[in-house]
């Protein structure tokens, strides 16, 4: 069962860009606009590429880069995300403990996280870069607040 749900969330997921937009849009790696995010780890930037992550039901693809030599915390997501790599080689594993569990994934390696799904990533010396879909609103929740970007040690959060 739970097997068939995760491929049928990945499914569904994976048809909604087709019916994200009203007319035809191209997007080229080169003209891609990376940005900084404060809710992820000071060097990973994301590019928004289909639809408004702040907006519910909205069918969001974006990219993330990540850095050489990266460890992204363990965190979750209100929604259930299909990822693939697109660029250089990523590690991901699921869990509320970081460990390096299994050997980093080439372009072209995909998997799914059902929302609120535990997991976290890592790259190797060259970084890399994932593609992410899901329906909106976006939004991560780190296991170990102290982990949280958005949050100022000795304070609350900005």
């Amino acid at each position: 069962m739970k097997k068939s749900l995760i491929t049928l969330i990945g499914l569904l997921a994976l048809s909604f860009p087709a019916m994200a937009q009203d007319a035809e849009t191209r997007l080229m790696p080169d003209n891609l606009t990376w940005k900084s995010n404060p809710a992820f780890p000071k060097g990973v930037e994301i590019a928004t590429l289909v639809g408004d992550p702040m907006k519910t039901g909205d069918v969001v693809v974006q990219r993330i880069k990540f850095p050489p030599n990266f460890q992204m915390p363990p965190h979750t997501h209100p929604f259930a995300e299909v990822v693939t790599v697109v660029d250089g080689k990523v590690g991901s594993s699921h869990g509320e403990k970081f460990e390096k569990n299994g050997e980093l994934l080439k372009p072209g390696s995909l998997w799914v996280y059902p929302a609120r799904h535990a997991h976290y990533a890592w790259t190797g010396d060259d970084g890399g870069i994932l593609q992410v879909q899901y329906v909106g609103p976006g939004g991560i929740d780190y296991i170990n607040p102290a982990d949280d970007p958005r949050k100022v040690v000795g304070s609350v959060a900005k």
